[in-house]
């Protein structure tokens, strides 16, 4: 029987997720607030916010953009405000993920001085990449030296002031056509953060006005991100933690375990998660001792999937199960860094015995218990959240532990070394063959990148798993990455045993010929490439089929989504696909409707500009026709059947 909020939303109706469905309504037994019924108490939404003509920039407003008042008190028209606000969301994604990367820097360097405990796990990358940054003796050099210089290099470009010249890291990851591309447009970056200083400065009453000027920054930062951000803290952590490497291992909060002492690492940076499993391993007697059968760590939004695609570590959720893996109350830690982390978590957590621990001195909410990570005293750090956590089992109430039996198996750790390394035992001379020859013949109709979040303002899960399912079935693979990776894994659509049999006939040809080749029956029909962060990669494999087809990546049948966006950091993530010239879906709606100037620019006229466009849609079916028909009209103007 179906249970229905105040405003007549049934559970069934906010998630398609059956552990949070059974988890929820333990919460509205008990009344306990989550995000499913916030964004209820929310509505209606303003108008004016939802269409973008609502500005606070200055302290002349607000101002609210109306067919009576169609300028702000300074003038700005709804052209101008739109554009800026999108501009402004674009800017706080690309310092998010620029702030991750520089960290990741900060600690490689300190780790090749040999002041924090960390080792370098990809020797190989490291001197690839210090090749790809033309440093002296980066085959030779010791691998400690070249750690530092890589990361001074990489903080270099992130810093870097004035110049004519692409960033570093973007001559290492785009294509020589979109470099081109971007100097004549005037959005080639030469430096990372002077590009979000100016977007902020450009945004700002009193200076940039011009719409179609605003757009162009707009897509400046969101190539930033891309490579500043993205690409940048993908190839250090690499470095340091090791490259993916396929895995097995399972999804769902089924995973957790009611005899353990359950810990979650929660958040986008892996610099202290990768610590709470050692330590965890390491402190396994003192758990026993106190009454456990052990330590089990999992994983929750992007931090989980790095321990995922690293060391197989299971995912208990994404972004809209972080608040019900506590309502299993067998959460004796939640372990938090930074980005997608609900304050809403210690309400939640203050039903329980669970303790909300911060950890990054930018990410505090008032409540959790903060413990500072110090990268050089990270293993002192790690163990004694883990004997917190311990010491916290004794506090559990075994009547209140409701574990859903919901999980799936799950592989994950692909990346576009891994596929070359699968395709080089089918054509070791021409790898990228097999999978050209796929396309050509029609076996593959094209590939789709699902990326992104969850919002609670759409039912939980269902857009990212039912394009997917209407695409996979259509013989278009999928390739999705962050917490609509995890809605796939938790669905069964990354579980190699079965999910190739939801494909069409060609692409299971395709999957089980590849799943031969890896040592298996199959791979599945929707790729693991990793966190958010590791969109890059996804960025890597299009540069690639490029310069092996010989046609831009614009011309490629490829597409992008994010069918459940939320955060600033998926919009200046496609921004950067679309920059790329990859025709992106996006849902909900960015807030444009109020600007039919920027809805063209965006919908229409970026075609001209970088060769892609932006497309909402809502319905999955719908969707994933127009997606099809997009890919089947790149198809027939390369000459593909």
């Amino acid at each position: 029987m179906k249970e229905f909020d105040t405003r007549g939303r049934s559970i069934e109706d906010s998630t398609i997720d059956p552990a949070n469905v059974e988890l929820l309504r333990i919460a509205k037994k008990d009344g306990i607030d989550t995000a499913f019924d916030r964004v209820q108490k929310q509505e209606p939404k303003c108008t004016f916010c939802e269409e973008g003509v609502s500005c606070r920039t200055c302290n002349m407003g607000p101002c609210r953009i109306t067919p009576n008042s169609p300028r702000g008190v300074c003038g700005a028209t709804a052209d101008t405000i739109v554009a800026r606000g999108l501009l402004q969301n674009t800017i706080g994604g690309a310092a998010s993920h620029m702030d991750h990367a520089r960290h990741v820097a900060i600690l490689l360097r300190e780790a090749g001085m040999g002041n924090a405990p960390y080792e370098i796990k990809d020797e190989a990358k490291l001197r690839r990449i210090a090749g790809g940054l033309g440093i002296e003796g980066a085959d030779t050099k010791d691998k400690k030296l070249l750690a530092m210089e890589v990361a001074n290099r990489a903080l270099e470009d992130l810093g870097r002031q004035h110049g004519e010249d692409a960033m570093d890291w973007i001559k290492l990851h785009a294509p020589e056509e979109r470099i081109d591309t971007w100097k004549k447009l005037g959005i080639l970056p030469f430096g990372g953060n002077v590009v979000v200083n100016e977007g902020m400065h450009r945004r700002t009453m009193g200076v940039d006005a011009d719409p179609v000027n605003i757009i162009l920054g707009m897509l400046k930062t969101g190539i930033v991100d891309g490579y500043g951000g993205l690409a940048m803290s993908t190839d250090l952590q690499d470095i340091l933690f090791g490259s993916p490497s396929p895995k097995i291992s399972e999804a769902g909060l089924g995973v957790l375990r009611e005899d353990y002492i359950n810990i979650s690492t929660h958040g986008h940076v892996p610099l202290l998660s990768e610590k709470i499993v050692d330590a965890a391993e390491d402190l396994e007697e003192e758990a026993i001792k106190a009454g456990a059968k052990g330590i089990n760590v999992v994983g929750l939004c992007c931090t989980g999937i790095e321990l995922l695609e690293r060391k197989g570590i299971p995912i208990a959720g994404n972004e809209l199960n972080t608040e019900t893996a506590i309502i299993t109350g067998a959460m004796e830690a939640v372990v938090v860094d930074y980005q997608c982390i609900y304050p809403g978590l210690v309400p939640v957590a203050d039903n329980f015995h669970t303790k909300v621990i911060t950890t990054a001195d930018i990410a505090k909410i008032p409540g959790a218990e903060h413990i500072e990570f110090n990268e050089k005293e990270a293993d002192k750090v790690a163990k004694k959240i883990v004997r917190l956590a311990i010491d916290n089992f004794k506090n559990r109430d075994p009547k209140r532990v409701n574990i859903p039996n919901v999980k799936s198996k799950v592989m994950a750790g692909f990346s576009p070394e891994v596929l070359v390394a699968v395709l080089s035992k089918i054509n070791k001379e021409d790898p990228l063959k097999p999978l050209v020859d796929a396309i050509t013949e029609g076996k593959i109709r094209g590939a789709v990148a699902i990326v992104g979040c969850n919002n609670p303002r759409v039912k939980h899960d269902f857009m990212n798993v039912e394009i997917a399912r209407e695409l996979i079935k259509r013989n278009v693979l999928v390739i999705s990455t962050g917490c609509v990776a995890t809605a796939h894994a938790k669905s069964g659509l990354m579980n190699p045993d079965t999910a190739y049999k939801e494909a069409g006939e060609d692409l299971q040809g395709v999957l089980k010929v590849l799943g031969k080749a890896a040592g298996m029956e199959a791979l599945p029909p929707v790729l693991n490439f990793g966190s958010c962060v590791d969109n890059s990669r996804i960025g890597d494999l299009l540069k690639a089929l490029s310069d092996r087809i010989g046609v831009p990546i614009k011309d490629l049948p490829v597409l992008a989504s994010a069918p459940e966006y939320t955060t600033e950091k998926a919009l200046s993530i496609g921004t950067w696909a679309v920059s790329l010239g990859v025709t992106t879906h996006i849902n909900p709606p960015p807030r444009i409707s109020g600007s039919q100037l920027v809805t063209k620019i965006l919908t229409e006229d970026a075609e001209g500009l970088v060769g892609a466009t932006v497309f909402t849609g809502s319905d999955p079916v719908e969707t994933a026709r127009v997606m099809i028909e997009k890919i089947e009209e790149k198809r027939r103007k390369l000459g593909l059947n």
